[in-house]
């Protein structure tokens, strides 16, 4: 094996290999190595957004931005310092293959309709009043609701109320791009108006968890918003067993038509953490993007501590160790890609078996958020 080494690092090798690629051939023998790796490694990069950083900049953003002057919507995403190689604009990417980013729609704003490739779904972190309109159905959301707005639905915003309103959008966007999967179509007369009343989906399956006679069929977004009344309520139920060593009190968003995930391509979890329950260390395929609803506490992420706080936002990649501590009864609410792993049959996990399920700590994040 080393006289092989030292032969493919000889000059004949490296001569050939320049040669090849002056005619856009590539050499296997090279590449092999680096892009066929023993266990994933992603170029994403734990980070973490403070809430007050991700505050200041929304508002600055509306001093300069409004629907009336273009951009589609006031949304400020989340780069991963990781994927900014990536071109044009690093693709969006929070994480290898999902985008993330904050949404503040004013008193009076609307957003225009528009339809697009890209799944997507929206969480709100802050305020009430304002609606989101999908195939001509008027979803008003409430702080704590999850919605979604599958593929190829037109949807748009706006606000008849009276504060500012901030949600959290997530998006296969880097998937789709990178796949070359885009397709986007502007709604010609602005937004869409209702066909069907009000939270027409929301008071069809007003009942929880029983389907509507005939709903049996498969259904894009037989429900358009999962309350959050409800979902603390399901999260309370679990409360009367133990919880779950790796995720603490945890329910996943699905679609009550198929029993899968709510979107096609994101899984989207709700998980209570409470005080000083310290979670074992995991690692697997998918990726994960956190919001810290409620709470205060720190997720160490390979070894690097990353504490966050009520309106935080933290990215764990794809294959990193991570381990959860709640200094309060703390709500985290997560978006992931597992369907995408499950698709190609790629999602693996691994529990940490030494020093009892849990990391040590070698440092501390630290980001600029002056």
């Amino acid at each position: 094996m080393a006289e092989m080494n030292e032969f493919m690092s000889s000059n004949v090798v490296k001569d050939f290999t320049k040669d090849i690629q002056q005619y856009n051939l590539g050499p296997l023998w090279e590449a092999i190595p680096e892009v066929m790796n023993h266990t994933p490694k992603p170029q994403a990069i734990p980070y973490l957004w403070s809430s007050e950083l991700i505050e200041k900049k929304l508002m600055e953003a509306a001093e300069i931005f409004t629907p009336e002057r273009g951009g589609e919507r006031r949304a400020i995403y989340f780069q991963n310092p990781g994927l900014t190689y990536r071109k044009p604009w690093g693709w969006v990417s929070t994480t290898q293959s999902l985008y993330a980013a904050v949404q503040l729609l004013l008193p009076g704003e609307e957003a225009p309709s528009h339809r697009h490739t890209q799944s997507a779904l929206r969480f709100i972190t802050d305020g009430d009043g304002a609606y989101t309109i999908v195939e001509g159905e008027r979803v008003y959301m409430q702080e704590g609701d999850f919605l979604i707005t599958p593929k190829n639905l037109w949807h748009g915003h706006g606000h008849p109320g009276d504060k500012p309103m901030i949600w959290m959008d997530a998006l296969d966007i880097p998937t789709i791009y990178g796949i070359g999967g885009t397709f986007f179509e502007p709604y010609e007369e602005g937004l869409q108006q209702p066909n069907v009343p009000d939270n027409f989906s929301e008071l069809r399956y007003s009942g929880g968890m029983v389907r509507p006679v005939g709903d049996d069929k498969f259904s894009v977004a037989p429900l358009a918003n999962y309350k959050w009344s409800r979902t603390e309520d399901a999260i309370k139920g679990l409360m009367n067993f133990d919880p779950d060593s790796i995720n603490g009190f945890a329910i996943e968003y699905i679609n009550p038509t198929t029993g899968k995930s709510a979107n096609p391509t994101m899984g989207t979890r709700m998980q209570f953490l409470p005080k000083d329950f310290h979670t074992k260390a995991i690692r697997h395929t998918h990726s994960t993007i956190y919001h810290a609803f409620k709470g205060s506490g720190y997720t160490v992420i390979n070894g690097v501590r990353f504490d966050w706080k009520k309106g935080d936002y933290f990215v764990i990649p794809n294959w990193a160790w991570y381990e959860h501590f709640p200094a309060e009864d703390s709500y985290l609410f997560s978006v992931n890609d597992i369907p995408i792993m499950e698709r190609f049959e790629l999602e693996k996990e691994e529990k940490m078996e030494s020093n009892n399920g849990y990391q040590k700590v070698t440092g501390e994040f630290k980001a600029d958020f002056r």
